[in-house]
């Protein structure tokens, strides 16, 4: 059976085809092309001499990146090679072939003009109406810093790895002894072998007190000697160096509106910089704020709502302890009084100050004589119960929670979708730059691609490109 067959290799044309003609009208390229032409931001070039050649427009290579990371192509040699062989990047920086190093010198100069391309892009968005500035997702995910765990000591490892150290020069020095005693056994090893390994391990137990006195200094409980920046932290079950990346999403296309680089090992303290970020952004106040409960922090709740978001936050469930959950007592607002389950009446005793909050503590004298007491408390003095001075939110927010389940669980659908897509389609999971500034780059680079992507897919190229005009 006869196959097709295509053109000789060695034939000659003698009208070669336009690489304009390989490009389509709705293909990615021709819409990055069109929005890096268009944006304000001044960039930062390599600068030559007088009788050089020209440097690179750095808009070009941010047109090259802006096509790497979309196309999970994020490393400077492999965008060097996609600049020889690939029609779509040829058509895009029209036959320029930039060398490794010119294109990782952008990346790297323009730390402070990156970021501002991605803030462009989401004031583009919120013209084309592409946010609903109603409901909000705030999430973090784990990415894989360039620090491996061999590189990262914690401060229980340094003082563990000292006491070894110690232990190892100990059995050293007494080997040593046994050879002076036993000169005639030439199959133990010499005084001097044994001297220089103990100089090796002297050295090392000596870089490890460093890093102890340097964790005591500064208060830190871990160092990472590549990136100093990174940390250990729970990723996908297992431990590694990472860095912990906050997003906002927008409900209605699921739009990254912002992001925050953080290398905190969890989220508790993101809740409100995040909610901020994205009303300000957003220029309403009334929005729902969705999180998980890794987000579950009373002042962050708190600082929600007075700046007049509404939060749907779960509580995390408080494991271990004797007695039964605070959710089994009755608080009466009227009284100010709890109701226990032996309908016992707890009433206010006292009031402390706990890590800057208000807390106020009931107490009552009936746990003498309450017949189910061995299941509610062992305390001498009885069952106490502590109340935040502004409870109240928390419990109204349970309550919405109860109400709107549906809605929170949106959140799942929000967060998850952008995280999902950055680390499987765009093989984004890990970074490639260190230090918190360059990190942030990256991540803008990352952020935005992502952006791009989604409303390529929903609007299109042309349209995308009307708009820009």
């Amino acid at each position: 059976m006869p196959y097709k067959n295509g053109i000789n290799r060695e034939q000659i044309t003698l009208f070669p085809e336009s690489i304009d003609d390989y490009i389509t009208e709705d293909n990615e390229v021709q819409f990055i092309d069109a929005f890096v032409d268009n944006i304000e931001t001044e960039f930062k070039y390599s600068k030559t001499s007088e009788t050089g050649r020209p440097p690179y427009n750095p808009k070009d290579l941010l047109k090259l990146y802006l096509y790497g990371y979309i196309n999970a192509i994020r490393s400077s040699r492999k965008l060097e090679k996609e600049c020889h062989r690939n029609l779509e990047v040829m058509w895009l920086l029209k036959s320029l072939r930039p060398d490794h190093k010119t294109i990782a010198n952008f990346r790297k100069d323009n730390k402070e003009e990156i970021p501002k391309v991605f803030k462009e892009f989401t004031l583009l968005c919120k013209k084309l109406s592409m946010f609903g500035g109603e409901i909000v997702s705030v999430d973090g995910s784990k990415f894989k810093a360039v620090n491996s765990k061999k590189q990262n000591v914690v401060k229980e490892k340094a003082v563990a790895r000292i006491k070894e150290i110690e232990k190892q020069i100990n059995e050293y020095l007494k080997e040593i002894e046994e050879n002076d005693k036993n000169e005639e056994d030439t199959k133990t090893i010499t005084k001097e072998e044994l001297q220089e390994r103990i100089e090796t391990i002297k050295k090392r137990k000596e870089k490890y007190e460093t890093l102890k006195a340097k964790m005591e200094e500064t208060g830190e409980t871990q160092i990472s000697s590549t990136d100093p920046n990174s940390r250990l932290m729970m990723n996908n079950r297992k431990m590694e160096v990472c860095y912990n990346i906050q997003t906002i999403v927008d409900e209605r296309n699921k739009l990254i509106l912002d992001y925050k680089v953080t290398n905190e090992v969890s989220d508790i303290n993101q809740l409100s910089i995040m909610a901020l970020k994205a009303q300000d952004i957003l220029q309403t106040e009334n929005i729902d704020v969705l999180a998980d409960k890794g987000y579950y922090k009373s002042t962050e709740i708190k600082a929600c709502i007075d700046n007049g978001m509404v939060p749907y936050v779960s509580k995390p469930e408080v494991s271990g302890g004797k007695g039964y959950k605070l959710e089994k007592f009755e608080y009466i607002k009227e009284k100010d009084i709890y109701i226990c389950p032996g309908k016992q009446e707890l009433t206010y005793r006292k009031q402390t100050n706990k890590n800057g909050k208000i807390i106020r503590s009931y107490y009552t004298k009936g746990c003498k004589y309450c017949k189910i007491r061995s299941q509610c408390t062992e305390n001498k003095t009885g069952r106490e119960i502590q109340r935040w001075e502004h409870e109240e939110i928390l419990e109204e927010m349970q309550k919405r929670l109860k109400e709107n389940a549906e809605k929170y669980f949106l959140r799942r659908c929000l967060s998850e979708h952008p995280f999902g897509t950055i680390k499987r389609t765009m093989n984004a999971a890990y970074l490639l730059m260190k230090g918190f500034e360059k990190v942030e780059v990256e991540i803008s680079l990352i952020m935005l691609s992502y952006n791009i992507k989604r409303v390529i897919n929903i609007l299109g190229v042309k349209k995308l490109i009307e708009v820009l005009g």
